[in-house]
């Protein structure tokens, strides 16, 4: 649970994109664990009814005018965020594979580490049961690429179980990855000499609805991320050598 006198300080966001499917339970999942806690469904555009489900289900519903993907979503909660005054954001996905249950470990730790980002880690204590071969080969990619460049090891990069305090709001509300964020936002952060922790969470068989990480767009994945990390190393760099 979460102490009343902190709730308030407290956003939870759902970016969701057609996600009908799911999208109401995961907000009655939440509500039920964390009284008192804001709950924001952001609507990417969706074309069915994850928006008019969401708000049955008793979230705010940020709706998009254009489906941007999953960073934008994101960016837009923490903008809304950030301007509303909210010292804390936790990020769940839409589908039901998080358990809301342990938001509480995650506030937790973000209000007592001094970090400015906790990930709930699927495999920091094992190996997730319900992640396909596929998405644990690419985990394990992704984190042989980024070790060298955080300076330190990061077991779930593709987490979209997060948690950011206002610090990291401030900076991701101006700035942050348009499409498969997780990853760059880490590059970001270590620009800025913030640092992450991170959690051991449980994860859950989806609830409903299909992924859309296809064997094609895995390709198309690690190709943008790849990408979009030496980018941002550039400019690091870059920003370094015209002080």
């Amino acid at each position: 649970m979460i102490p009343p006198d902190l709730a308030s300080s407290l956003l939870i966001i759902i970016p969701a994109y057609n996600e009908q499917a799911t999208v109401a339970q995961v907000v009655r999942e939440v509500r039920r664990s964390l009284a008192g806690v804001r709950v924001v469904v952001i609507d990417d555009g969706s074309a069915d009814a994850t928006a008019p489900l969401a708000r049955d289900a008793g979230a705010m519903v940020l709706p998009l005018p254009h489906h941007l993907g999953l960073g934008g979503a994101v960016q837009a909660g923490y903008k809304l965020a950030y301007e509303l005054g909210y010292e804390y954001v936790i990020r769940i996905d839409a589908d039901g594979q998080h358990d809301p249950l342990e938001i509480p470990k995650l506030f937790e730790a973000l209000r007592t580490s001094g970090c400015q980002m906790v990930i709930g880690s699927r495999f920091l204590e094992a190996d997730a049961h319900h992640t396909s071969l596929m998405r644990k080969t690419g985990v394990r990619f992704f984190r042989a690429v980024l070790r060298p460049i955080l300076g330190q090891s990061v077991r779930d990069p593709t987490s979209g179980f997060v948690g950011v305090n206002r610090e990291a709001l401030q900076v991701f509300s101006r700035s942050f990855p348009l499409e498969y964020p997780e990853i760059e936002a880490l590059v970001v952060l270590q620009r800025r000499a913030f640092r992450f922790l991170e959690v051991p969470v449980s994860v859950r068989p989806r609830m409903g609805g299909k992924s859309t990480i296809t064997a094609p767009r895995s390709v198309y994945y690690i190709v943008h991320v790849l990408l979009g990390v030496l980018v941002n190393i550039l400019k690091f760099e870059r920003s370094r050598w015209r002080r």
